[in-house]
């Protein structure tokens, strides 16, 4: 793992990669109020066949911004964040991997990064506000099942919840409230694939994102709640790697 500081517009944004840098790139985007720590345990496995980049997004972790300016907070910055930090890695094209709020992120990314992106998979896809207590009470269906079955959930990775300041967190968080993605979601023309959870409240969108994209196949992911990443980490995986073999 290389750790990377990378100054753009008024923050420092902490980068990691992991991987060959002669691998094709993978850009993982985390769920809320998560830092690059949440995708810890998978990238033993991404790091054999990726260059796997992840940035904390600007306000979370240990990217800081230099104000608290709200203006700042917005997925078209992240997704420009995101484009800067890749370039200054020499990165001429990119995967993309999502989870739940981060794949808010990553729509507007890709939809600015049309050539750029190579492949996206949005897991917990939603066009709308979250429903956080379905968010919940589906989470909790879901571990319910898993422990009846005695599928093993992976406990959350150190510091995926650790941010430097509580403020810029919120801040960060409260983007979701600032775009209409039903806008730009017909802008994706890569391949997509969209993995959501049977518990979850965002299937219902996820369904109607993967109505409108012919170039999307949606998986749902039985026994999973809002969170795959997290709560089924083995199917969400394996999931992510088969739609990539079908890539290639």
């Amino acid at each position: 793992m290389t750790t990377h500081s990378i100054r753009f517009e008024g923050a420092n944004l902490h980068v990691e990669t992991d991987g060959d840098s002669s691998h094709h790139a993978l850009l993982l985007w985390p769920p809320g109020s998560s830092t690059l720590r949440v995708w810890d345990h998978l990238i033993p496995e991404l790091a054999t066949r990726f260059h796997v980049i992840r940035i904390d997004v600007r306000g979370y972790g240990k990217s800081e911004p230099d104000h608290l300016d709200e203006a700042q907070f917005t997925f078209h910055q992240y997704a420009r964040d995101a484009r800067f930090v890749l370039d200054q890695l020499n990165i001429e094209a990119t995967h993309v991997w999502s989870q739940s709020w981060g794949t808010r992120a990553a729509i507007v990314f890709c939809a600015k990064n049309q050539a750029y992106v190579k492949s996206a998979a949005l897991y917990a896809a939603n066009l709308d506000l979250p429903d956080v207590a379905a968010q919940r009470r589906g989470t909790k269906d879901a571990a319910d099942e898993r422990n009846s079955l005695g599928i093993v959930s992976a406990p959350p990775p150190t510091g995926f919840n650790e941010h430097r300041s509580t403020r810029a967190a919120q801040l960060a968080a409260g983007a979701l409230r600032k775009i209409q993605l039903a806008d730009v979601i017909d802008e994706l023309t890569m391949p997509i694939l969209i993995g959501t959870g049977s518990h979850d409240p965002n299937l219902m969108s996820s369904r109607v994102i993967a109505s409108r994209l012919d170039n999307a196949q949606l998986i749902e992911f039985e026994h999973v709640g809002h969170n795959a990443i997290l709560e089924h980490p083995t199917l969400a995986l394996r999931t992510f790697l088969e739609f990539h073999e079908m890539l290639t």
